[in-house]
């Protein structure tokens, strides 16, 4: 294949990519983080009650999924100082809930209205890579490392979601691109030519240095302001100066160290408050040294298994074909990085393993330290910024060391990639709160009462938002334990309200634990005691945090 098919190839990479966000953009639910997002843009956290022991209007709940009425200045400043205030029991900075407020007053609270911010950073996230890889590799490398981004289902799924993780990754490759474009390897490395002579370049002119001087500040700012893990890009940067431009140290000291001032603000007022509200019980630690190492084990494997690999279908499939996954991962990243040492391709390989492999190892080794389990949480989205850099490097041995391959090598990523990608947002059923919806909508006037074993914010949020306002829908929602006495409670003050139940069991009600056989029976005694069951339903999505069974009783 000539150069100019390739190039038309990869541009038709990413074009696909691009396509595939933009059709996605209301193809699923709103998820249980996404949901919460919504709350939290909206400065509305600070309004939310979690439902008691007694019934609720369940359309009460949908005002707070939008923006609060405002008819004054002063109601906007007071809607953004609930919003900081909202996150300052959040564990994540506030840039991503900023950017997302603006967005909701713009464009409303609607799936696609939502993530379309988040599909234009990514749009922006490509680009940046493209700069990267071309500044390394040459125009061929900087579309491929595009293209493969582009692609990879792990980044496509987390540019439709409502989170922050899209986001960062533009700031982790618009940084990796500016302080790449600042270093002169013409001037300090002269070898560097051996890597690939067509991207050697004259030192820029003192404009453009300082253009790139400004946006590496920027692009770090917004970096640990999106994301506080982003400390560990952060020191990949600062050792990559030290090992490839050690003589103009300062220059860029100056510049990481303005985007790191820049948050100061955040840092002495919300930070401090972040950390006293922090839940590091989520990350506890482990009762022997053999479940230590599993888990350490099982966060790194399934962390590049997830990114590499398997993307969102990870909370489809057992964790052990995600461990799998990461060790072929492992094994591969392993004999890219060999052989393109031994072919002498040392610092190109340099930039890709800090910007890629440090930083995970660099959060193992504190998780070590600290004997806690951070990196393969969240089907590890806690690392998604290690994502660039090791597609970087399988991108760098593509384009220089894979030989007669090369072409082959890529063509198979990307088929790949895309395959898995299609396949996720094809097959896939994410309409989960539709389904239960459509329940009660059977009946349109009929007073219904829904019974839910889990009163965490997501499953309430969820079924509020998707649940028309109009419909006479009441909640019920306690932890399973607490259920079936609730549910007694209001039998005996309410005794012929409602014409129907729709009691909602779920698999994983997140803030207690799932129902056991006697406590169902116990729910059951009670509802048979007055309705009739008409039905029962398995509703299923792409996680078990979907996974309810409904049971319909009418008298």
């Amino acid at each position: 294949m000539s150069k100019s098919k390739l190039s038309l190839f990869l541009a038709i990479a990413i074009a696909m990519a691009v396509v595939l966000r933009i059709i996605n953009l209301a193809s699923r639910e709103f998820w249980y983080d996404e949901v919460l997002s919504l709350l939290l843009a909206g400065g509305q956290k600070v309004a939310y009650k979690t439902p008691s022991d007694v019934p609720v209007i369940l359309a009460d709940y949908q005002p707070l999924l939008g923006l609060p009425i405002e008819n004054s200045i002063n109601d906007i400043v007071k809607t953004v100082a609930n919003l900081l205030k909202g996150l300052a029991a959040e564990p994540h900075p506030p840039l991503f809930y900023l950017t997302q407020h603006l967005w909701l007053r713009l464009f409303g609270n609607g799936e696609g209205a939502m993530r379309s911010l988040e599909v234009l950073f990514s749009i922006g996230a490509i680009g940046s890579a493209y700069g990267l890889g071309r500044c390394l590799l040459g125009n061929q490398g900087g579309l491929l490392l595009a293209a493969v981004l582009g692609t990879n289902d792990y980044y496509l799924f987390h540019s439709l979601n409502v989170r922050m993780y899209g986001q960062l990754i533009l700031w982790i490759t618009l940084s990796a691109w500016a302080i790449i474009e600042l270093i002169s390897y013409q001037n300090t490395h002269p070898q560097t030519s051996s890597d690939n002579p067509s991207v050697t370049k004259s030192p820029p002119k003192l404009k453009t240095k300082l253009l790139w001087h400004v946006i590496l500040s920027i692009s770090v700012a917004c970096g640990f302001m999106t994301f506080y893990y982003f400390v560990y890009f952060l020191l990949s940067l600062g050792v990559l100066v030290l090992i490839l431009d050690r003589q103009r140290w300062w220059q860029y000291g100056l510049s990481l160290g303005a985007g790191v001032f820049i948050t100061i603000p955040w840092v002495l007022w919300g930070t401090r408050q972040q950390l006293r509200n922090a839940d590091f019980e989520r990350f506890a630690k482990a009762s022997s040294l053999g479940e230590t190492v599993s888990k350490h084990f099982a966060g790194v494997t399934q962390t590049l298994g997830t990114h590499l690999f398997l993307g969102d279908w990870v909370t489809s499939v057992p964790p052990i074909a995600a461990t799998i996954a990461g060790i072929i991962a492992i094994a591969l990243l392993v004999a890219c990085s060999i052989h393109l040492w031994q072919d002498n391709h040392r610092r190109a390989f340099t930039v890709a393993f800090l910007f890629g492999i440090f930083p995970l190892l660099v959060a193992l080794a504190l998780d070590i330290v600290k004997g806690q389990f951070t990196l393969g949480f969240g089907w590890g989205r806690s690392m998604i910024l290690i994502l660039p850099g090791c597609l970087l490097l399988l991108v760098t041995w593509i384009q220089l060391a894979a030989g007669k391959w090369q072409q082959t090598a890529g063509a198979v990523l990307l088929i790949l990639y895309l395959t898995i990608s299609i396949s996720d947002f094809s097959l896939r059923h994410r309409w989960i709160f539709h389904q239960i919806a459509d329940i009660i909508k059977q009946e349109p006037t009929t007073p219904t009462l829904v019974v839910m074993n889990s009163n965490a914010w997501g499953h309430v949020l969820r079924l509020a938002y998707y649940t028309p306002a109009n419909l006479p829908v009441q909640l019920l929602a306690q932890k399973s334990e607490k259920l079936a006495s609730a549910v007694e409670k209001t039998f005996a003050s309410q005794p012929s309200t409602y014409q129907r139940i729709l009691w909602l069991d779920s698999a994983r009600p997140v803030w207690g634990l799932p129902s056991t056989p006697s406590q169902q029976d116990e729910v059951k005694k009670l509802l048979n005691e007055q309705f009739q069951l008409k039905s029962t339903k398995q509703i299923s999505g792409t996680m078990e945090l979907d996974k309810f069974t409904a049971y319909l009783y009418q008298r």
